[in-house]
């Protein structure tokens, strides 16, 4: 997780690109409103609605980062990070109304008159907007992910997969407008819109879990638990051991919390350099993170402390890291 830039640099560049989603965005909805229109297609009108979705949500992407990255004050001491957690939670519904909308229209569609036959011409300009549709929104969508990768943003990495399943409902929809060209069967123009909703229905799905669980305080992913026990394990030998490790989200932010067990011989100004030692360690892995670390004497005969430990360098073919007490 660790990055080269600071925090100040990464919430810049976080700001930078979700300005260029909502410019692509507003380009890329009236494109496609106005050729679905011409054209008279469900599936391009259905891919317009997406796209209408998408503006919206990088419009919210881009004032939630852009708050998230106030520092903390008198009513937000945590700081704002949770502006990012309601954000991605709101783009995800916005994807359901989304995919709702476009599964009326295609219903309508099908059940409707018979489908006019489409102008070879405009075919072949719905074909050329849905294709470059596509590439656009792969290229934004990939800056998109490389900076939530690099800032750990839920607001940027939903609005980086609105864009990725707008890629991949744009080639769908290009391919059915080149099978009505090819055969002259205009019902495949619904039937790809349904094959639209089902893909971005998905997409909505999982990120309605991911900003979920954020917001109500899930535990870091395992994998970063282990990660974190490990940094703490590296300095076994000069505590007794740590127990209660708790973790959290909030947006980009990480909290992380412990108690630490120092042998009781140690001083006070000892004590508080260690903890200083292993804030600066888990900062160098976790840049956006908040370090609370509980100072307890050690008491001899505990056995809770020092289990991670022990653990760790059991697998790591070292034996037990708890010094002698």
């Amino acid at each position: 997780m660790s990055t080269t830039l600071d925090k100040t640099s990464l919430d810049k560049l976080k700001e930078k690109t979700a300005r260029l989603s909502v410019i692509s965005n507003t380009g890329l909805v009236l494109m496609k409103f106005v050729i679905g229109f011409s054209i008279g297609s469900v599936s391009i009108i259905s891919e317009a609605i997406h796209s209408s979705m998408d503006l919206i949500a990088a419009i919210i992407a881009f004032f939630s980062v852009r708050k998230s990255a106030e520092p903390p004050d008198a009513g937000h001491s945590f700081g704002h990070g949770k502006f990012e957690d309601i954000s991605g939670l709101i783009e995800a519904l916005l994807i359901f109304i989304a995919a709702i909308l476009i599964i009326r229209e295609a219903v309508t569609k099908l059940l409707g008159e018979p489908a006019e036959q489409y102008s070879p011409d405009l075919l072949i300009l719905g074909i050329v907007v849905m294709g470059s549709s596509g590439l656009v929104n792969w290229y934004v969508s990939s800056r998109l992910m490389k900076v939530a990768k690099e800032s750990e943003s839920i607001a940027l990495e939903s609005d980086a997969w609105h864009l990725r399943t707008d890629v991949y409902t744009s080639v769908g929809v290009m391919v059915g407008l080149i099978l009505i060209k090819l055969t002259g069967i205009a019902i495949f123009d619904p039937l790809f819109a349904l094959g639209v909703a089902i893909v971005i229905m998905k997409a909505a799905y999982d990120l309605t879990v991911r900003s979920f669980a954020d917001l109500i305080d899930h535990s870091l992913p395992d994998k970063d638990n282990h990660r974190i026990e490990e940094i703490l394990c590296e300095h076994a030998s000069i505590y007794a051991g740590f127990h209660g490790l708790r973790t959290r989200r909030s947006g980009p932010e990480v909290f992380i919390e412990f108690h630490l067990v120092m042998p009781g011989e140690l001083t006070v100004m000892e004590s508080h350099d260690l903890a200083d030692h292993l804030e600066s360690d888990l900062k160098l892995e976790y840049p956006r993170s908040n370090v609370t670390i509980h100072i307890e004497p050690c008491n001899r005969g505990c056995t809770r402390c020092g289990s991670f430990c022990t653990f760790y360098t059991k697998n790591k073919g070292s034996g037990s890291s708890v010094p002698d007490q």
